[in-house]
């Protein structure tokens, strides 16, 4: 039987901590892409360890994985850019969007909607205000936060990061079994179904 594809796009807050959370899902065959490396500031927020520091967060995640669970992920270490979408994304059942910047959420939901890929995106406010748990169809992409706006790079939200990336495994769990698809909208004080 083959296994189900999952690609996660984007290793950081998000997406780090979506890996780590569907790690027992012994029938998707995981690829991660980021092409970022580990920063010291990273491992306040991300599933990103110290000695990780300085590593491809994919590469640095993948270690991770294997060294704790044995799981052992495809990674791309590489920018996803018009000019690759079709080879990065091309193989995937199901796409998860972790991403922290417009134009690439673009081409995600452009090459879902173009190919009809099943695509979940995961959204955070910078200043851990709501986050957003919802497929393509309802997604509605922001404009990039201005410059000079607070971010989760602190590890002040930590808490709640981590709890929009469990309604995030949530959702994919639900959809590879049943194909049934849940959004969520969540704020600091709980969280509601969409």
């Amino acid at each position: 039987m083959r296994k189900h594809r999952t690609t996660i796009v984007g290793i950081g807050a998000l997406g780090s901590h979506v890996v780590q959370f569907l790690r027992s899902e012994r029938e998707v065959r995981f690829k991660v892409i980021d092409h970022d490396r580990v920063e010291r500031k990273n491992t306040v927020s991300q599933f990103h360890g110290a000695r990780m520091v300085g590593k491809t967060k994919v590469l640095a995640l993948n270690q991770t994985m294997q060294m704790l669970w044995g799981v052992k992920l495809t990674v791309i270490p590489h920018k996803l850019a018009s000019a690759n979408v079709e080879q990065l994304l091309g193989d995937a059942d199901l796409l998860v969007d972790c991403l922290d910047n417009g134009a690439a959420r673009r081409l995600v939901q452009s090459y879902a909607s173009r190919t009809s890929t099943p695509c979940l995106h995961g959204a955070l406010a910078a200043d851990g205000a709501f986050g957003r748990v919802l497929w393509s169809e309802s997604f509605t992409i922001d404009d990039e936060p201005a410059e000079g706006a607070a971010t989760c790079e602190d590890g002040e939200h930590l808490p709640f990061i981590v709890t929009v990336a469990a309604y995030m495994a949530r959702a994919v769990q639900v959809f590879l079994r049943t194909e049934r698809r849940l959004s969520f909208n969540i704020h600091p004080t709980g969280a509601m179904r969409v």
